[in-house]
């Protein structure tokens, strides 16, 4: 497949790459599908767990919002450190640069301070380390961002039993839940009503969900929201002091409690298999009780003239 040719910043805002050399192995493959990539990270300038210091991350960012051949910012990877950027980024220069920012689980942050301070919008998307550096691809996560970048509509379907019937629009936004609720009761929190919420963590007891949740609930976000979709929540341990308790009792009775629906089973999460949200978006959410499909419209785009991508369902 040929990809079209834009210009793809990478910018390291959190964790350092495990591995650079399957980085270098990534870009070189998306360089010789068409992409442009321009690598604003130096694997020699690391500092502790982190792509390099708090100044040198946040001047990565900047210089990829700022590079005037680049269409897309990518992060490198999530695991932890854009909270310690949050007060010095410019979100008014990535709204005015017109640039899509991609990324999920630490990125989540910047999604929510974009929308929240300019109402700009970004990608809950791929990053460089795994979805581009792992020597196989996944096609369905490739498929969700090629074609949702190419627009103008993008639709993701997901599977689940059990999920109640919704039909319901509003502005779909959310992300990681420990990113999203860190972000409670500060600037970069944005105020959305009748939207849907989508969420998802990894390694998190259904207790610590649940906890998170509730906060979100009793902060009053939860009712001004007229959906709930929760994706994937896996490699957490229960241990015998659960007594019974899993993740569907918590999820029964987090569906007693809250005062909108809450739905399962949204492709989206620390997973390979991943599809891609624009986070802002306007989104038509159908659901049954075995599946349902968010049609997610108005929300940047690149003119992709090279190819269009079929969407896999």
């Amino acid at each position: 497949m040929t990809l079209p040719n834009i210009g793809l910043a990478i910018a390291a805002t959190g964790g350092a790459a495990p591995d650079n050399a399957a980085v270098e192995r990534g870009i070189a493959r998306l360089r010789e599908q068409g992409v442009t990539v321009h690598n604003y990270y130096d694997h020699a300038l690391l500092h502790q767990r982190f792509g390099g210091t708090d100044e040198s991350r946040l001047a990565q960012l900047h210089a990829a919002i700022a590079d005037p051949d680049v269409q897309v910012v990518m992060a490198l990877r999530g695991q932890y450190g854009i909270t310690r950027l949050m007060p010095q980024i410019d979100f008014k220069a990535i709204a005015d640069s017109g640039k899509i920012v991609v990324g999920y689980s630490d990125l989540t942050a910047l999604h929510m301070g974009l929308f929240a301070k300019t109402g700009a919008l970004s990608y809950a998307g791929p990053m460089i380390c795994n979805d581009f550096s792992d020597e196989e691809w996944n096609e369905y996560t490739q498929q969700q961002f090629w074609s949702c970048l190419a627009g103008p509509t993008h639709t993701v379907r997901g599977a689940a039993s059990g999920n109640p019937v919704v039909e319901e629009e509003g502005t779909i936004w959310g992300g990681n839940l420990a990113m999203l609720v860190s972000l409670l009761g500060t600037e970069w929190f944005p105020t959305i009503d009748g939207g849907i919420l989508f969420l998802e963590d990894v390694a998190e007891h259904p207790y610590r969900v649940e906890r998170m949740l509730l906060q979100l609930m009793q902060a009053g976000v939860l009712e001004r929201q007229k959906a709930i979709v929760l994706g994937d929540f896996s490699r957490y341990k229960l241990s015998p002091a659960d007594n019974g308790y899993d993740f569907d009792e918590m999820l029964a009775y987090m569906r007693a409690k809250l005062p909108v629906p809450l739905l399962t089973g949204l492709p989206f999460g620390h997973i390979s298999r991943r599809a891609t949200i624009p986070f802002g978006a306007k989104a038509e959410l159908t659901s049954d009780a075995v599946g349902f499909a968010l049609a997610i419209y108005d929300y940047p785009t690149i003119d992709l003239a090279a190819e269009r991508f079929d969407q896999r369902r």
